[in-house]
């Protein structure tokens, strides 16, 4: 039965390839053709199957592995489970939403985070510092945040595309949600300058970390 409904579940996701959708996403580094939100409404149709998820997983197809996110019961996996998933998940659609709904969901996100966070990899320790940033604004205490400052400040210039972003974002939310290091993040961003002709559309904001943490401060008042 299950692996029928895998079988109709690939079916589906070749119907709704779409050549244009596969062009947008292939500029984003993800190889598959399915509209984002059409996505989502199967896997809104197919409601929480845990068993279906993994095996929609092993099936290693992009889009099969975003439905897979998407149905799955995130405190379900073990944590070596989603060491391994992380690891497999190598295109950014699915490394983001695998961090973002499941791991950030898991009981051994912690764990999974201080694993992470220095591992050689640097699109592994891009998802230990996801998950960095996701204490900087929630539940900071513990967190080490002038060491994390000294570690972006020596290594987020010369870091790859994906960890270079992650560290960003960790720069951006220290100095957005806490105001005793907000001079020291701004003054970081200011002397390495990453992302600071990043192209930003109109009414968004600019990832330029000291623009970014002064439009946040604004909004929060």
């Amino acid at each position: 039965m299950t692996e029928t409904t895998v079988a109709e579940v690939l079916a589906d996701l070749a119907a709704l390839e779409d050549p244009k959708a596969r062009a947008v996403n292939e500029k984003h580094g993800d190889d598959h053709g399915v509209n984002l939100s059409k996505l989502r409404a199967l896997a809104k149709e197919l409601k929480t199957q845990q068993d279906l998820a993994r095996q929609l997983w092993a099936t290693g197809d992009t889009a099969a592995r975003l439905v897979a996110l998407l149905i799955c019961r995130p405190k379900a996996f073990e944590r070596d489970e989603l060491d391994t998933m992380l690891r497999e998940a190598r295109t950014p659609k699915v490394h983001d939403w695998l961090v973002n709904y499941v791991v950030k969901k898991s009981p051994y996100a912690e764990e999974l985070r201080q694993a992470w966070f220095a591992d050689p990899d640097p699109v592994v320790a891009s998802a230990g510092w996801a998950l960095t940033t996701e204490r900087v604004a929630k539940q900071p205490d513990g967190l080490d945040l002038p060491g994390l400052l000294d570690t972006i400040e020596a290594q987020m210039k010369d870091a790859p595309d994906r960890l270079q972003w992650a560290m960003n974002h960790s720069l951006a939310q220290i100095g957005i949600d806490h105001p005793a290091y907000r001079a020291r993040a701004i003054g970081i961003g200011e002397r390495l300058e990453v992302l600071k002709d990043y192209p930003t559309p109109p009414n968004c904001t600019s990832p330029y970390a000291p623009i970014w943490i002064a439009e946040m401060v604004r909004r929060n008042g």
